[in-house]
């Protein structure tokens, strides 16, 4: 990172005091220097002073005066190259689409998470340093045959690894399933590197984090004047990764709609930009991701089967880590090497922290393990860790709660067991209560604000969400 960071100023516009103050230490930490202003006007007038020392504006939607919108399509008036990443913690998918449509190259939402903040400040450095007409949201790597080392190196799962290979060096579409944080994009990116598309580019598109209409112009591009803040023409996804791989990232929750211009290019390898009449050919190896189970989608009418089939030539399921249980401790050494500080000695691992680790269910698998890891680099206490995945185990109800269940047994709340009923299924519906009440009370606390409920939690939201629907929790 220190070569995208030297001699890099960012702009922040950020009315909030604490969040102005966290955020100009957080950048200053990795070697930016700040330029910090309250409102808009603030933001505009520091641009027409040092226009030529900004290289990225990091802009808040709501603020006084001049807010963050106003302020993106003034700057998008004399400048359409500036990378400008917009904050908002009103971030619903009209915000976004409206953000993107006038000119933003990303969207963060708040509470901002540092590491989703640096790696979005960087790409958009980076691409802007490169090929300024890039998607925003599509990621260009540098030639899959040399992946990120530690990446590749954080998953390496025992029961597929002898395939990446094989199925690598072919020409086929790859369908890659597993829960949320098991390491799919690890596996895609091992995959392109094994190919013969390997310097050809590898770029990647999550289809859950944007609305359909902004996947569909990244994916497929649009001419000038096809929307409101379509300036010029602009390539999609499919035409700048022409020859090379596409990661189509839970592609499970991509829009009903947008499936069928999606079938329409795996089969013919053509399509046309938005706004436009013109047919553009492709020649792209499409892999795509999910944690959804697709089958079902197809049933529950979601999911579009002649997708499912045209994608579903070759399936790799990656197992849980709690299903991994030999890989856990290479992975947490290796993560606690990874980011450690030169000349520190990484924290060890204990037996009695090796044997907590085992114990725990690790919902969020390989990225909660890599957090957990990171926690410990700060607390270098194995004994406070072990207490905090017991912790964990009995908010998620990864482990059967004793006392959750003798308490739902006594209220008679969400089940009565028979003397006759076998002890697993007792065991089953103690820990979905406990589930649930850790859940509720999370949600209570938040007042439904089911990404901070997460947070308390310490699981993926979108464990969450799917969670939620299991357990049938609604509010």
């Amino acid at each position: 990172m220190q070569s995208v960071t030297a001699g890099r100023k960012i702009l922040l516009g950020e009315d909030e005091l604490e969040v102005r103050s966290y955020l100009e230490m957080a950048l200053k930490c990795h070697g930016y220097s700040i330029e910090a202003a309250e409102d808009g006007e603030e933001v505009l007038t520091c641009l027409e002073r040092e226009r030529d020392k900004i290289s990225l504006v990091l802009l808040d939607i709501m603020m006084p005066r001049k807010d963050g919108l106003e302020t993106l399509r003034e700057i998008r008036r004399f400048d359409r190259e500036l990378p400008i990443v917009m904050l908002s913690g009103a971030s619903s998918p009209l915000k976004v689409v409206e953000a993107m449509k006038s000119g933003a190259t990303d969207f963060i939402p708040k509470p901002v998470n540092h590491a989703d903040l640096c790696d979005a400040i960087e790409k958009a450095l980076a691409a802007n340093r490169t090929t300024p007409a890039q998607p925003v949201c599509a990621v260009a790597e540098a030639p899959a045959s040399k992946p990120d080392a530690n990446l590749t190196t954080a998953v390496r799962v025992k029961a597929i690894d002898p395939l990446l290979k094989q199925i690598g060096s072919s020409e086929v579409p790859v369908l890659i399933q597993g829960e949320t944080g098991v390491g799919k994009e690890v596996i895609a990116r091992q995959l392109c590197a094994q190919s013969g598309r390997a310097n050809k580019g590898f770029l990647k598109l999550n289809c859950a984090a944007l609305p359909s209409e902004l996947i569909e112009s990244e994916l497929f591009g649009y001419e000038r004047g096809a929307f409101t803040g379509a300036f010029q023409k602009k390539p999609g996804m499919f035409e700048l990764a022409d020859g090379g791989t596409i990661l189509l990232d839970e592609i499970g929750d991509m829009d009903f709609r947008l499936q069928a211009k999606l079938l329409q290019v795996l089969q013919d390898q053509e399509f046309q930009r938005l706004g436009g009449k013109e047919t553009v050919r492709v020649d792209v190896r499409v892999i795509a991701a999910t944690h959804c189970d697709l089958e079902q989608a197809i049933l529950d009418g979601r999911f579009r089967e002649d997708l499912y089939y045209r994608l579903n030539v070759v399936t790799i399921r990656i197992p849980p880590l709690r299903e991994r249980p030999d890989e856990i401790l290479t992975l947490a050494e290796f993560l606690l090497t990874k980011h450690g500080r030169p000349g520190t000695v990484p924290p060890p691992v204990t037996s009695a922290l090796h044997q907590a680790m085992l114990a725990y269910h690790w919902p969020g698998n390989v990225r909660e393990l890599e957090n957990v890891m990171r926690k410990y680099m700060v607390i270098r206490d194995p004994d406070l860790m072990v207490d905090d995945l017991r912790a964990r185990a009995l908010r998620a109800g990864a482990m059967p709660n004793h006392r959750a269940m003798a308490a739902a047994a006594s209220a008679g709340a969400g089940f009565e067991a028979a003397p006759s009923t076998p002890i697993l299924k007792q065991v089953n519906k103690a820990k979905e209560q406990a589930e649930t009440e850790a859940i509720l009370v999370a949600l209570n606390t938040t007042r439904w604000n089911r990404k901070q409920a997460a947070q308390i939690l310490n699981v993926d939201y979108k464990a969450l969400l799917y969670k939620m629907k299991k357990l049938s929790i609604e509010n």
